[in-house]
């Protein structure tokens, strides 16, 4: 049997076309392992991005509502408060400084039957106010028609049927008809008609006429007024 010999020039070249197909194979199985890679990692590498975009956009959005919390708080320290303003009293005194004198109901000389009211001994031409708001129902000389033991005098028809009467005034500064406010300024204390010295008779009435008053401090106490 005979020894087939090669040809050196066809051996040197199939050597080298085997070694580029190794080549080759070795290129091509390279580039299909990183596809192969890049295929198996690509959604991992997404699914982190998103995962910091999301925690990116929750960071965002509680910055925000942190911010709106602060600046709402601002607002409402920066908002003033407003003061609540008392309700004005219903009833006063009808002068502000006195000494109490005559009681109602008391007996004495000085009177043809007790004493129908309360006296706040105060000086000649001491503000006198009218002791709730009202409309005057009579005003002038002679007690404003209840006698000339008042003196000057007015009477005040108040909103729960009442009424109030002031007497032995100096000046009278409002007239019939005339509404007035609770401590509003309606006349000046002083010494007229029947009268030992300087003060308010005052009194509580149930009709604008003599004879219907009640006990005008229990009245005043009852209304809230210390007297």
């Amino acid at each position: 049997m005979s020894k087939r010999v090669m040809n050196p020039a066809a051996r040197i070249a199939a050597v080298a076309l085997a070694t580029a197909g190794l080549g080759a194979s070795l290129v091509a199985g390279a580039g299909s392992a990183f596809a192969a890679e890049g295929k198996a990692t690509a959604p991992a590498a997404l699914t982190a991005s998103a995962a910091v975009a999301a925690q990116a956009d929750a960071q965002a959005h509680a910055a925000a509502q942190v911010k709106a919390a602060v600046a709402k708080a601002a607002a409402v320290k920066a908002t003033p408060v407003k003061a609540v303003k008392k309700a004005a009293p219903a009833w006063v005194k009808p002068v502000a400084s006195y000494a109490l004198s005559a009681s109602f109901n008391q007996g004495g000389a000085m009177w043809a039957h007790k004493h129908s009211g309360q006296d706040f001994a105060v000086p000649i031409g001491t503000p006198v106010h009218a002791a709730a708001a009202g409309t005057v129902v009579k005003a002038g000389p002679y007690g404003g028609g209840d006698g000339p033991a008042y003196g000057n005098a007015i009477v005040i028809k108040h909103g729960n049927g009442t009424y109030s009467q002031y007497a032995h005034l100096s000046k009278i500064k409002v007239s019939i008809g005339q509404k007035v406010g609770a401590g509003q300024r309606i006349a000046l204390s002083g010494n007229t008609g029947n009268s030992s010295g300087p003060h308010l008779h005052f009194e509580i009435r149930t009709t604008p006429n003599y004879g219907s008053a009640v006990n005008p401090m229990a009245f005043l106490r009852a209304h809230g007024v210390g007297v």
